[in-house]
């Protein structure tokens, strides 16, 4: 008995994730509250989404709602509405990543190469700073700025363009939305970039300038290489969420004006499931949507794994 009670404890503590857990104990302990938090407002209300194959009454409840299986998400397929607010949004996603995602990257760069530490402090407080701002104020400044007596219409019209609201004009919406999301969101962005960077060897730039590299050369072949793991897998989580538009800055800009080139999946199931009350069609209009992001993520951590040896899992 002794001797496989001894078997027992050396298995145990050959195990490697045994190990991890009794070395970094404190660690594993900070972590259970994130845990909690994950399993309860996550992880929990996943089970929900099994209205998406039901008619769901709410007085009958979930378990007694009558299923009907694939019927809201035919009907989804089916209607006219459907490749209309699923185009708009590949476009509107696309167009973010395309555009917005290298900005950080670049801001990050060039705060690196700022000299005067106090200049650089100031200049990435005021690049924070739009982060902090609510969303419900930052649309009301676009509005603003985009009105027909507007500060953004008022210099196209001294450029020779015409004076109009920009919101009632459907072709600019799309740049209006991605401009005014890079904008919020760049100087925030950079701090994963900035964190990365400062992770870099400065033995490396100290070797890189011996050989007489100059400072766009130091760029190149330092900094964008120390910081390439690190981009690739904010990339994978950006391609994950292309079509996670989100629903409140939207709404906040768009009218039936421009409807047809503003309309979302997540605006569309907000409308339907809160507006409409119609709880399972938006359920499965939105399990949908997780679904393709899911997919796009698993494709491009599989590519970059295969391309680059960095990937999520």
């Amino acid at each position: 008995m002794k001797t496989v009670n001894g078997n027992k404890k050396s298995k145990l503590s050959d195990n490697k994730y045994i190990k991890d857990i009794v070395q970094n104990r404190e660690v594993y302990i900070l972590f259970i509250p994130v845990l909690i938090y994950y399993v309860i407002f996550k992880y929990l209300p996943m089970t929900g989404t099994i209205i998406a194959f039901k008619d769901y009454i709410p007085a009958r409840g979930v378990l007694g709602s009558p299923w009907v299986g694939f019927k809201h998400f035919e009907r989804f397929f089916t209607s006219p509405r459907a490749w209309l607010v699923i185009r708009n949004t590949f476009k509107i996603g696309v167009a973010n990543m395309v555009f917005g995602f290298p900005v950080p990257i670049i801001i990050a760069v060039l705060f690196n190469e700022l000299r005067n530490k106090y200049f650089k402090r100031t200049v990435q407080s005021v690049s924070y700073l739009p982060h902090f701002i609510s969303l419900v104020v930052v649309c009301g400044m676009i509005r603003q700025f985009t009105s027909e007596d507007g500060f953004i219409t008022a210099v196209i019209a001294m450029l020779g363009g015409q004076r109009q609201s920009l919101l009632n004009v459907p072709e600019y919406f799309l740049p209006i939305h991605v401009i005014s999301g890079i904008w919020k969101e760049m100087g925030w962005n950079s701090i994963v970039y900035i964190a990365a960077i400062s992770g870099i060897n400065a033995e490396l730039y100290e070797a890189a300038r011996v050989d007489g590299a100059s400072r766009i050369r130091q760029i190149w072949s330092v900094t964008l290489p120390g910081i390439l793991p690190t981009i690739i897998v904010m990339l994978i989580l950006r391609v994950g969420s292309i079509i996670s538009v989100g629903y409140e800055k939207i709404i906040l800009l768009y009218n039936p004006i421009i409807y047809d080139t503003s309309d979302v999946i997540s605006t569309y199931v907000y409308r339907t499931g809160l507006q409409q009350f119609e709880y399972s069609f938006s359920t499965a209009i939105g399990l949908f949507n997780s679904v393709i992001n899911f997919i796009f993520l698993f494709a491009t951590n599989k590519l970059s794994r295969k391309i680059s040896d960095t990937s999520l899992w």
